[in-house]
């Protein structure tokens, strides 16, 4: 019995990649490593190997040409069998005692026949360095017991679902048949937000069970990287926007609808963001060709989304004092989460 299937999109991460898989190694025959070799041209593949070589029954390597972390994503859905499934980056990796205690909720739960369909867990932003780290706990929902979108409160403006503190079971992923584009900054949010209508009971695990190493001036997170990926951005906006028209939404019971609606206004401010940290005219008409394109596309849930406050308010303002307003904004963010 797999209880996780844990995937591992690598792209030239020799320097990282033994720590990430040992850390995960301690699950030992509960669980199923998946390292994505997503054409490397350094030693990656050769680590990953050596791995599958001396835990066979646990490690699976998938060696492919390059497609970016979403077609790693996607390639470790195809061969996966545990009941739930978590990425993990090659450059992060997980706390042991954290780790050996949500196996064993898993595990109960499995005994008591009460799975549920989404395990939340804290993320800790380790800044080495800084020599920080900074973990990010949950106040919206119950801890330690299954609960159902009833019992889940409202998110801050600037709070939303990360990647890192989800870990999905695996037939509700596949349920939302989500495809991840290839060659795509960011697709961790689509990741997040697609399955996330297909939830119905919720179990917060907490422990600080995520280490995500932050600070690396060639992440995709990075200032200079979001102005220059913006596009990547409005990409995956794209692919949020057309995945469920609004009518869909007004389906779900109302705190998740509310959060669905509340998970897209805080992804496009953070589109807003990567398009005014270093505005052009360029930036700015692409930004008119996403909303034209929205507005095409699914329009009851463009207006929904476009005219709420506070999004609709950045919007009022001049091009010079919107771009001042959200990167302060976004500063305000970093700020409390001592991020990059």
């Amino acid at each position: 019995m797999k209880y996780i299937s844990f995937v591992v999109p690598s792209y030239n991460s020799e320097q990282y990649l033994n720590k990430c898989i040992d850390s995960l190694l301690i699950g030992g025959e509960d669980v199923e490593i998946i390292i994505v070799n997503d054409g490397s041209k350094d030693r990656t593949l050769e680590i990953a190997s050596s791995y599958e070589k001396q835990y066979p029954s646990i490690v699976k390597v998938i060696d492919k040409e390059n497609g970016g972390h979403g077609s790693g994503i996607n390639a470790g859905l195809e061969v996966a069998q545990g009941i739930y499934y978590k990425c993990v980056d090659s450059d992060d990796w997980v706390d042991k005692e954290a780790y050996l205690e949500l196996l064993n909720t898993v595990k109960k739960h499995y005994k008591e026949d009460e799975l549920p369909d989404l395990y939340f867990l804290n993320y800790v932003y380790e800044r080495l360095d800084l020599n920080l780290s900074v973990p990010m706990k949950d106040k919206y929902m119950p801890k330690n017991k299954i609960f159902t979108w009833k019992e889940m409160k409202r998110f801050g403006l600037t709070e939303y679902l990360f990647l890192h503190q989800t870990m999905y079971k695996l037939s509700i992923i596949k349920e939302a048949k989500m495809k991840l584009p290839h060659h795509c900054f960011y697709v961790d949010n689509i990741f997040v937000f697609v399955p996330l209508y297909y939830v119905k009971t919720m179990y917060y695990c907490d422990v600080d069970f995520y280490r995500y190493y932050v600070g690396r001036p060639n992440q995709s997170v990075t200032l200079e990287n979001v102005a220059k990926n913006y596009k990547m951005s409005i990409r995956v906006m794209n692919e949020i926007t057309k995945a469920y028209s609004l009518e869909d939404l007004k389906k779900l019971p109302r705190n998740q609808y509310r959060y669905l609606i509340h998970d897209i206004m805080a992804k496009e401010f953070l589109t807003l963001f990567h398009v005014n940290a270093i505005s052009t005219k360029e930036k700015d008409q692409h930004l008119k060709m996403y909303w034209k394109h929205f507005k095409k596309t699914n329009k009851k849930l463009y207006y929904k989304i476009k005219y709420r406050t506070p999004y609709f308010v950045t919007n009022l303002m001049i091009p010079p004092l919107r771009r001042k307003a959200v990167l302060f904004g976004y500063k305000q963010v970093c700020k409390k989460t001592n991020w990059n």
